[in-house]
């Protein structure tokens, strides 16, 4: 059980990041000066294997493969939920589907009225969508964590830690590539995060409970 905390806290940071990009406040000193961290490891690593490993861990947020990833939890969750004999198996099938079409929901609107720049520090064209808050980091974290959310509800508690712990570590791992490879500022990346943990808290406050069985 998640301590209503967490949400909470969710919420309230996500309230103070939004309100600090609006205001340009001093939290986004921040972002600077983790901006400057990255850029003087570059400097002096001046590591072409972590450049490629930055990209490839931002790139698991894309649309592929998170959202097949996602669709693939619902489907596989449904189809053990309909061998374990529950009566709505097919429920984590539209909760995958609904969450795909509301990811771009939360974070376009939300980028096109916050309009703003990205750490390389690029003007904004006329209709371009801003850099907060970070959508690969949203899709990461809801596409990941909803398919879990689901698988975790008819698999063994131990199995459920290991696909949870899975989750966070995908999402973790978005964000710090998307930040080290100067995609996002980092606060571009929290915003994201604590919306999606305010989506996964509601969800899982909603879903039926789980339908554990000891099967592999």
């Amino acid at each position: 059980m998640v301590s209503p905390l967490v949400p909470l806290v969710a919420a309230l940071l996500l309230l103070v990041v939004s309100w600090q990009v609006v205001v340009d406040g001093p939290l986004l000193g921040l972002d600077r000066w983790v901006k400057h961290g990255v850029t003087t490891a570059h400097h002096d690593l001046h590591s072409a294997l972590l450049a490629r490993a930055g990209h490839a861990l931002a790139d698991l947020g894309g649309t592929f493969p998170a959202i097949p990833a996602l669709l693939a939890g619902g489907g596989l969750a449904a189809w053990r939920s309909r061998r374990a004999g529950a009566a709505r198996w097919w429920l984590p099938l539209p909760v995958a589907a609904l969450t795909a079409v509301l990811i771009p929901l939360l974070v376009v609107p939300a980028k096109a009225a916050f309009a703003r720049p990205g750490p390389l520090g690029d003007p904004l064209v006329p209709g371009q969508w801003g850099w907060y808050p970070s959508g690969h980091t949203a899709t990461a974290t809801l596409s990941y964590g909803v398919a879990v959310l689901l698988l975790a509800r008819t698999t063994g508690v131990r199995v459920a830690r290991g696909l949870r712990a899975a989750a966070v570590l995908l999402a973790a791992g978005v964000g710090a590539g998307l930040v080290w490879s100067d995609f996002h500022w980092v606060l571009d990346v929290v915003a994201s995060w604590c919306v999606a943990v305010l989506v996964l808290w509601a969800l899982a406050r909603r879903l039926p409970g789980p339908e554990r069985t000891d099967a592999p």
